[in-house]
């Protein structure tokens, strides 16, 4: 579990909440490892983001003991007196589930937070159809949530990518997080699109893995992988690129798999929820993926953002009270 910020999120988004995130991080994340325990790691891994890894089962633990109360599985209703902080993750699941698409998420991202603050008068930023995801092995390939990091197929920006008919899914480069191309495999038929590689891409390194171990990893979970020495024995249409030089060459069919929702509540900077002339619901707050427009058009840890969001609004409560 790796709690990150890009160091530039995307021109899109809020640069007021970007620039809370990224000056924020630091320390937050010495609050999270006074309250939790110390990362296992201190960076991220990758060059273009910040941030440290923490043990998912121990940080949960940790927190839960921290709050004391905590009930799951039960609805969310609001008292009129108190305080309420909206971290229910998004919509995710709602939205993989509109638009047939996978999942690699938890199952429980309705988009119970955006409906109750909507019913309050809540107004919405960035696209609500747009979402962080990657790249997984199709079915037939099995993939469980233990699964989910190391079945990613991350290795975009090497390949050709192109539909059952052999066109091309994606125009230009895609962005270092890859977040763009996996959007455009939803947007194809399905969701499903190949990433065709020859053995010099296989070669490459995305952080500590390489394009063939990703790949084998598809293999390994019964995803459909074609290995031939010619394009023309992939039978995937006419492959033409100039990736593609040096057999032999592997194509690995792939799903868009959606991990959380990108648009969502808008708030400030105190994490308050806002209406669409820009006040502030009384008494309502939002942090992590409840919240869109920090991420439009990029990349943004859903983590990290739960995390200084979530200090925001204790020290908005704290200060009212």
């Amino acid at each position: 579990m790796t709690a990150s910020a890009a160091r530039c999120c995307s021109r899109a988004g809020s640069s007021g909440l970007q620039e809370l995130l990224v000056a924020r991080l630091d320390e937050a994340l010495d609050w999270l490892e006074r309250v939790a325990g110390p990362a296992v790691e201190r960076s991220t891994g990758n060059p273009r983001t910040v941030g440290r890894r923490f043990d998912p089962r121990s940080l949960t633990a940790a927190l839960g003991r921290a709050a004391g109360s905590v009930a799951l599985s039960e609805p969310l209703v609001a008292i009129p007196d108190d305080d309420v902080v909206l971290a229910t993750g998004g919509f995710g699941v709602a939205l993989a589930r509109e638009r047939g698409l996978e999942l690699r998420a938890s199952p429980w991202s309705e988009g119970d937070g955006l409906r109750f603050a909507s019913e309050r008068g809540a107004v919405t930023a960035g696209d609500l159809g747009e979402f962080y995801g990657r790249a997984l092995p199709a079915p037939p390939a099995r993939v469980g949530a233990e699964d989910f990091v190391r079945a990613s197929q991350l290795y975009g920006r090497f390949a050709h990518v192109v539909d059952d008919a052999g066109k091309p899914v994606f125009g230009g480069e895609p962005s270092w997080s890859e977040t763009d191309l996996v959007q455009a495999v939803a947007r194809r038929s399905g969701g499903y699109a190949w990433y065709v590689v020859d053995a010099a891409a296989c070669a490459q390194r995305v952080r500590e893995r390489s394009v063939g171990e990703m790949i084998g990893v598809a293999e390994e979970l019964g995803g459909e992988v074609r290995h031939a020495d010619s394009l023309g024995g992939l039978e995937l249409g006419p492959l033409r690129s100039g990736r593609l030089a040096t057999p032999p060459f592997a194509a690995v069919r792939v799903a868009a798999a959606v991990t959380h929702t990108l648009g969502g509540l808008r708030v400030d900077t105190q994490a308050r929820v806002l209406r669409d002339r820009g006040t502030a619901i009384e008494g309502l707050y939002a942090a992590g993926a409840d919240v869109g427009g920090i991420a439009s058009g990029g990349y943004a840890s859903g983590l990290a953002t739960a995390l200084v969001l979530g200090l925001a609004a204790a020290e908005s409560i704290a200060g009212r009270g």
